[in-house]
């Protein structure tokens, strides 16, 4: 890999030229280079709009790239080992939906892990496969649902071993990692591409600590969200081809139709910036990265009403901090005394908030002294004591949909009270959000366990997407009446 054209951006290099030529614009968009805008909020937007450009000569096509934006795309590739990379700009949804429609047809077994992105799930829905869902693992100690593991991913291949793909997520949204190489080497044997949701690894390609990329361990197309962790404006992702099972043809028709005609540049010229960041980061850069979170944790370890977890056998990414409450309260309720004393956190469940830290380099300060102050203040005077644990895991593996997403539109749907609903065939997909990883499936039968845990989360405070009348203690199942 050649260092010095890493350090280059090549497409935010285009457009501060096409800035500096002080272009008058007669094309889209309509705030011209950020002349028109409401005044309010000129001074907050107007330096980015002049990067907010369209397709003009020079700044190339994002849909038919031959100048800065392939050259961009081609340094990204390399940098991840990659055959092919791509910029999108409508997130890791974007990537997750083309990648599963790219892999597999309608009626094609697909392998899924349960704990899975909501976007997979449309995506398989989408595509009308028929799709078998492989249980996670669960942590009794941080009471969350971690990673595959390789024994149930061997047992549903051996029971469908003409899966068309299997898609993993990998690290959990909480930054565990798992044995995912075996998992991946296991489903080649029989020729199924394996699909990874690595939305919030994009930085592990730096090395240790951080838990092992994808890239590196064989997988065939890895999505990751770059906003999340590197220097990169929201809806900014990756996605990476590295191996020839699935077609990059129709993949890129998928891309095609699935992003937007009109990308931003402005998020593409931040994934430019972002790889290039992540390109030049060095070891010098993580020790001393290390060095601030480690003194970060131990100011947290010394505040009594929570508790700092740590990583099983240490596999896990080092920019998350997984707290846990020890004041009796809930994870919902600690975020929110978080938020009164001015931090803000990436999520919360019935017992844990999830801090993502930044990606520093040496030298680069962030308030982590201040944030830790903030905490123990916040918490002060709340007396340390545990939640009681009603965590849940499923027992069942491996299991597919009740109605198949083809035979879906031959049934009806009714609305009834949520606690009459166990055993019957949920009409809607309930998530809890964050992290995006859903309860009830369309289509699944709703359990007794899962209707319990899904009263726990109502009454530790939980937020939900679908469900459109959960709020009136109701959901809609399918019948044949």
């Amino acid at each position: 890999m050649n260092m010095d054209k890493q350090t280059k951006a090549p497409l935010f290099d285009a457009l501060m030229k096409y800035r500096d030529k002080g272009p008058i614009s007669f094309h889209v968009p309509g705030h011209k280079n950020g002349q028109i805008f409401p005044e309010n909020a000129k001074v907050f937007f107007q330096e980015l709009l002049q990067l907010d450009a369209t397709e003009l000569s020079g700044l190339d096509d994002l849909h038919s790239p031959e100048g800065a934006i392939l050259e961009a795309e081609t340094l990204l590739a390399e940098l991840f080992h990659a055959q092919k990379s791509y910029f999108l700009v409508n997130g890791s949804t974007v990537g997750n939906l083309a990648m599963v429609m790219a892999a597999a047809n309608e009626d094609d077994t697909v392998l899924v892990q349960r704990n899975c992105h909501k976007s997979i799930l449309n995506a398989l829905r989408l595509a009308k496969v028929r799709p078998v869902f492989l249980e996670p693992e669960f942590d009794p100690q941080w009471k969350v649902a971690t990673g595959v593991s390789p024994e149930t991913v061997k047992e549903a291949i051996h029971q469908y071993p003409n899966a068309k793909a299997l898609v993993v997520t990998y690290p959990n949204y909480y930054g565990m990692a798992y044995c995912l190489e075996e998992i991946i080497n296991h489903a080649h044997r029989y020729q199924i591409p394996v699909l990874v949701d690595e939305a919030h690894g994009a930085h592990f390609i730096s090395g240790e600590p951080f838990p092992i990329s994808v890239s590196q361990l064989g997988a065939d197309v890895t999505v990751q969200s770059a906003h999340k962790t590197l220097p990169a404006m929201t809806m900014g992702s990756f996605l990476h081809v590295h191996s020839e099972r699935v077609d990059r043809n129709r993949l890129e028709d998928y891309l095609h139709i699935f992003q937007s005609s009109s990308p931003s540049y402005a998020i593409m010229a931040s994934l430019d910036l972002a790889r290039s960041y992540l390109a030049s980061y060095n070891a010098k850069d993580l020790v001393y990265l290390q060095t601030k979170i480690n003194h970060f944790k131990e100011q947290l370890a010394e505040i009594p009403q929570i508790k700092v977890l740590d990583y099983p056998d240490q596999q896990g990414d080092h920019l998350k901090v997984t707290i846990q409450s020890r004041c009796g309260i809930s994870g919902f309720e600690l975020q929110s005394k978080l938020e009164q004393a001015a931090i803000f956190t990436e999520l919360a469940d019935p017992y844990n908030v999830l801090l993502v830290l930044p990606l520093l380099k040496s030298g680069q300060e962030y308030p982590f002294d201040e944030a830790a102050g903030n905490i123990k203040t916040a918490l002060a005077g709340l007396p340390v004591q545990e939640i009681m644990d009603k965590s849940w895991s499923p027992k069942e593996k491996i299991a597919e949909l009740a109605i198949g997403y083809k035979d879906m539109p031959n049934f009806q749907e009714l609305e009834i009270p949520i606690h009459q609903a166990g055993g019957q065939i949920s009409a809607e997909t309930v998530i809890p959000y964050p992290p995006g990883i859903p309860l009830f499936l369309k289509g699944e039968t709703i359990t007794k366990d899962k209707l319990e845990h899904f009263q726990r989360l109502v009454e530790s405070g939980a937020r939900f997407q679908g469900g459109i009348q959960l709020s009136e203690g109701k959901i809609k199942v399918f019948t044949t009446a």
